[in-house]
Formats: C-alpha cells, sequence, structure tokens
C-alpha cells in the first residue's frame, strides 16, 4: 500500500488520544454525551498537538509538502485546509503588487476573482473560444497573442485548465508565448490534480512549464473537502512572497485530519494502486461515453475536444435535464451539475465501474423515449458553461468596485450602471459580472435564462435577479 507518514501520524492519534489539554475543545469525548456529533469529531484531529507535537508539527507538515513539491517537480509547495479559494488567491498575492495588469481566460473561477480583489490586480480578460457543441475549448494561440499586445504591461496569464468540463487549451504553446513576453503563468488545475499520473492522462502544467497551478484534492482525488494543494518554481515567483500570501489568509488552527487526507490522497496518486485506479476510471468513462453516444445524446470526449479523458459531459439536445437530475438524486448517483441541456456527473479513481453502469443504463432508459419524440441536434446554450457573449464593459478595477459605495436598484434601473457585486451560476462558478463592469441587458438575459434553466445564481444579493448592487447611491 501506499505510505503517508501524515496519514500515518493521524492513524495514531485517533487511535490513542490521550487527554490532550489542547484544542479542539471536543477532546475525542462527544459522543459519551451525544453520539451523532461524537461520530462528527471522531475523525477530527488537529495539526498542531495532533499530527505532532506543537512545537514539532510545522516541521512535520513542511517535510511531506517538500515531497509532493519533488513528486510534481515544483520548488515550492503547501497544503491548504482552505480549498483552491484559498490557494488562488494566494497565487494573485503573489504576482504582483496593487495596480499591476494581469491576463486573465474569462471562464475563471469565482476564486481568483476574489484574488484579485484582494491583491488590488487589474484583470484584462481573454475570451476562451467554443467548440461547434458550444462547449469552451480554452485561450487560442491568437487570443493570447492580441491580449499581450493589448496589454503590454501585464505581469501575469491566469489560465483554467482543465475547464469545470474537462477542456484543454494547447497549454505548451500559451505558456511559451507567455513567458517569451515576460509574464508568469499561473493555472487554476482545482479539476486536474490527477493529471500527468497514468500514461492515458494529459500532462499537468507544471511539466509544460507553468510556474504555479492550485489542485483541489478533494475534486478528484479521495481528500477531505477543502483540501488543496498549490504549488510553484520560484524563477519567476518569489518564494518568500509565496509564503508571506499564503500565510496572509491561511488559518492559525489548522485541521490535521484534511492535511492528512491530502497526503494520503497524494501517495495513493503515486503509486502503482493509483495508476491502476486511474485507468479503471479513464475505462469506465469510455465505456459510458459510448453507450450515452448510441442512446442518442451528446457526450464530448478525446475524439471530439482536447479533452481530460476522465471527464464525463452529457449535453441533452432534447432537454429534459432537470426531470432526469430528481430521478438520478433518488436513485443514489446525484449528479456534479444539472440543468435543462446539460448533466455532469464527477468521475473519479475511487467511482465503482458498476455505479457508472447503472448512472449510464439510467440515463439511457430515461432519455431514449424523449430523444425519439423532440429535436435532434445541438444542445440549446447555457450561460452556465459558455463564454461566447462579450465580457461587459469594466468601468473600474474589481477592488474599487468592492470598495466603493453601493446601493441596491431594480433590474431595469442597474442597466447601464456599474455592479458593486460579484454573479455566478454555481457550479462552476465562473462569474457571468464582476464587480467594475457595467451591467448590460444582455447581462441580465443571461444570467436569467441560466436560472430559468435550473441553475443555481451564487452570490447575488438578490438571487431573483430582480435587483442589483450598483456602485453609487
Amino acid at each position: 500500500m501506499p505510505d503517508s507518514e501524515l496519514l500515518r501520524a493521524w492513524s495514531r492519534f485517533v487511535a490513542d488520544p490521550g487527554s490532550p489539554f489542547t484544542i479542539p475543545g471536543h477532546k475525542h469525548r462527544a459522543g459519551a454525551i451525544w453520539p451523532e456529533l461524537g461520530e462528527v469529531d471522531a475523525g477530527d484531529v488537529p495539526m498542531f498537538g495532533g499530527l505532532a507535537p506543537v512545537k514539532s508539527a510545522v516541521s512535520v507538515v513542511a517535510a511531506a509538502e517538500a515531497r509532493t513539491a519533488e513528486r510534481w517537480g515544483a520548488d515550492w509547495c503547501r497544503y491548504s485546509t482552505g480549498g483552491s479559494t484559498h490557494a488562488n488567491q494566494v497565487l494573485a498575492l503573489a504576482v504582483g503588487p496593487p495596480g499591476d495588469e494581469v491576463l486573465v481566460a474569462r471562464n475563471a473561477h469565482r476564486s481568483v476573482l476574489s484574488g484579485l480583489i484582494l491583491a488590488g490586480l487589474t484583470p484584462r480578460w481573454i475570451a476562451p473560444s467554443i467548440g461547434a457543441d458550444g462547449l469552451v475549448e480554452g485561450i487560442s494561440a491568437a487570443a493570447l497573442a492580441e491580449a499581450i499586445a493589448a496589454w503590454p504591461r501585464a505581469t501575469a496569464l491566469f489560465l483554467v485548465e482543465p475547464s469545470y468540463v474537462g477542456t484543454l487549451s494547447d497549454r505548451s504553446s500559451l505558456i511559451a508565448a507567455a513567458h517569451e513576453a515576460g509574464l508568469a503563468v499561473v493555472v487554476d488545475q482545482a479539476w486536474g490534480a490527477h493529471l500527468g499520473f497514468h500514461p492515458s492522462l494529459p500532462s499537468h502544467a507544471l511539466a509544460l512549464g507553468a510556474d504555479a497551478i492550485v489542485m483541489s484534492a478533494h475534486k478528484t482525488l479521495p481528500a477531505y473537502s477543502q483540501a488543496s494543494i498549490v504549488l510553484a518554481r520560484t524563477e519567476r515567483l518569489d518564494r518568500g512572497r509565496l509564503e508571506r500570501a499564503f500565510d496572509l489568509s491561511f488559518t492559525t488552527s489548522p485541521a490535521g485530519s484534511i492535511l492528512a487526507s491530502t497526503d494520503g490522497a497524494v501517495a495513493l496518486l503515486d503509486s502503482p494502486l493509483g495508476e491502476e485506479l486511474l485507468g479503471a476510471a479513464i475505462v469506465a468513462v469510455a465505456r459510458a461515453r459510448d453507450r450515452l453516444r448510441a442512446a442518442g445524446l451528446v457526450v464530448p470526449g478525446p475524439d471530439t475536444h482536447a479533452i481530460d479523458p476522465t471527464k464525463l459531459v452529457i449535453q441533452i439536445p432534447h432537454g429534459g435535464g432537470l426531470a432526469l437530475e430528481q430521478t438520478l438524486i433518488a436513485a443514489g448517483l446525484a449528479p456534479e451539475l444539472a440543468d435543462e441541456h446539460l448533466i455532469v456527473p464527477s468521475v473519479t479513481m475511487l467511482d465503482r465501474p458498476e455505479d457508472v453502469d447503472r448512472l449510464v443504463c439510467l440515463l439511457v432508459a430515461e432519455t431514449q423515449g424523449r430523444a425519439a419524440r423532440g429535436p435532434r441536434g445541438r444542445a440549446p446554450r447555457s450561460g452556465l458553461l459558455l463564454a461566447d457573449t462579450p465580457a461587459p464593459a469594466q468601468v473600474m478595477t474589481p477592488r474599487e468596485a468592492f470598495f466603493a459605495a453601493a446601493t441596491t436598484v431594480t433590474a431595469e434601473e442597474a442597466v447601464g450602471r456599474v455592479s458593486a457585486e460579484l454573479i455566478a451560476p454555481y457550479p462552476p462558478g465562473v462569474p457571468v459580472l464582476v464587480p467594475g463592469e457595467e451591467i448590460t441587458v444582455e447581462t441580465i438575459e443571461l444570467l436569467r435564462g441560466a436560472a430559468a434553466d435550473g441553475v443555481r445564481i451564487a452570490y447575488a444579493a438578490d438571487p431573483t435577479l430582480a435587483s442589483f448592487q450598483v456602485v453609487g447611491s
């Protein structure tokens, strides 16, 4: 079996926590007074005093992070218990001082935007290319070249690779072009922690020359929720600034259980067993893709896109995705995402092939009747994932808008005003409206269309979209 020092330390503490006069306050005794609460607390081990004595815990975790840095070919690595939200904010704080311009893929996650606000960076957007089937395909070399020419003072490039739907840009070319222009390249690889660890998988971004990556260990690896890893090379990024940026918003009471699960997941990934499990997931998704296509569904794959082969994306030309979602939930097969025209189940190395088969059988049975009756062809557009609507005009920087005085107005009154809030359909959390951008009729219609399609609208002060928060009085 794989070996993880942090996981072994966690196991020792759980087996015999003793009677420490340290946090956490439940002392592993909550079950004596409330069994359910005790079950929740049972696996909770602090970093300080749990994984190791308080005074040596930092060095024990740092040794594990150094081993992970070596696995990815990085100079610097930290495990975050604040998810990739924290990790993306760290890299935004590390790339340059307030006022710097940075090139940002428009399908960036809300966490990247929050990092730009914290760091005071000015985003210069690059729109991703859209495939014939309506999915984001990534940033083109031409789009990057145009952005570099338009914004010569930019200091960094922020990419999202893979996208939420698993598609990938020509990352090698983008990274080389950015470096030639003097830009550091930061990649939000939240949905690609497994990349590079099986011969049939695309390489991870550091292997292709990126300067830093963020990975959500809990998304595609068997780690606790909130587990994330941030890795960097320090040729273009300063190690000291990376450390300061990480510690700035990192909790002073990190959960050792999250850290141990991160380290255990990394050890599993980088082992023969991990490669075997990844191979099984790749085969299961390929089989699922073939069967779903035979049933009349549009299922992008490596034959149609540069895409993570473990990603299963199901487009439903005839609609009915929300009803399908309820059927899947009732069967214990809840998907990660669903709207009227799209279903995205998250398949990882820990999914059993028989469960993937059950998912496919249920989808085929439920959709064949609709497919026979409904229209065929390309699935309707979804504001959730498509980025072919131009970004609204940026009137202020996100940071300026965040700190400006704001008021609430009706949707009709909001047209032409500057947004004070970030609004994103979630998942995947890609903002449609960013603080500092002009609110347009098209933006409101896009958001309302996504809501009508069954998508949850997140972060808006008024999720009904009847009103908006705008800059000014």
